[in-house]
């Protein structure tokens, strides 16, 4: 293990020769993996594009974040920096465990899925450049050795092909079974999760599923908004909701800090925004009559 390290410190110091010229190219693509840009992406797909396209890559990127935590607590490596202290430039900062790269694992699912699912030439040109830099910007920036991003790689592909095998039949099995069938899937199974990965991360993915998965449930029971429609009431329902999910979000996050029992505060935030992405939003675009 130790001559793999030493070789990825190579691979890193190959790259960062070209600092300070690409850092802020590769912080861009490294920022295209981070929480905060998935709060904007997928309310946009859900709420301004596709809705039915947006529920299922929620989901499926809600499985990726999850497993990829589990699974950097079952490897435990380290990331350069605290593996060889000082011998590599830190660009950007990273806690937590190395192996698999969450970031590459994340853009593997998320533009994967997003490039399966148009079917379209350009979407699949964005996917592959997003699947390429993004990986790559994690190795230059110094937080990722070269196998982290391979573990990220291949784990990433398996979950995909995994999710767009299963998930077709998952979902018409759901739709048959009704509304009690759906409600109940959409809480035990990442109440489930959760319990089983008693963690900050297990109860963020846990959490945040469990209100999404109620709210989807809920909105094509009683609101069944439609994500089409003009221009500029995309624009305004996504600017809206983005307020109220960045509100809830951050506010949240302040309200409860220092909280005790830390856990259960936790699942209260991400709950709630979870809802207010799956449930929330729809229905008052629906009442403001921007969908």
């Amino acid at each position: 293990m130790d001559s793999l390290m030493e070789w990825g410190l190579r691979v890193i110091a190959w790259f960062q020769q070209f600092s300070p010229a690409l850092d802020w190219p590769f912080r861009a693509f490294t920022f295209m993996g981070e929480e905060e840009f998935f709060l904007l992406l997928l309310p946009l797909v859900y709420w301004c594009l596709d809705r039915r396209t947006g529920a299922r890559l929620t989901i499926a990127f809600l499985l990726c974040a999850y497993t990829n935590a589990v699974a950097k607590a079952l490897a435990a490596l380290p990331r350069p920096p605290e593996y060889a202290p000082g011998r590599v430039k830190v660009l950007w900062d990273a806690t937590g465990y190395g192996f698999p790269s969450g970031h590459t694992q994340s853009a593997v699912v998320v533009w994967g899925y997003l490039a399966a699912q148009a079917r379209r030439r350009w979407v699949w040109i964005l996917a592959a450049v997003m699947m390429l830099f993004i990986p790559l910007s994690r190795i230059y920036l110094g937080v990722h050795f070269p196998h982290d991003v391979l573990g990220g790689y291949v784990i990433g592909a398996v979950l995909l092909l995994l999710y767009l095998w299963l998930e077709p039949g998952v979902e018409r099995w759901l739709e048959e079974k009704g509304l009690a069938w759906q409600l109940g899937v959409a809480v035990v199974v990442p109440l489930l999760l959760m319990l089983l990965f008693l963690t900050d991360d297990g109860v963020t993915e846990g959490a945040t599923l469990m209100g999404m998965g109620v709210g989807f449930v809920l909105e094509r029971r009683w609101v069944r908004f439609d994500s089409g429609g003009p221009a500029w009431k995309r624009v305004v329902r996504f600017l809206l909701g983005v307020v109220v999910l960045v509100a809830l979000w951050l506010g949240l996050r302040i309200a409860f800090s220092g909280l005790e029992p830390a856990l259960l505060f936790r699942f209260a935030r991400y709950g709630l925004v979870g809802l207010w992405g799956g449930l929330g939003a729809p229905w008052a675009f629906r009442r403001l009559g921007l969908a």
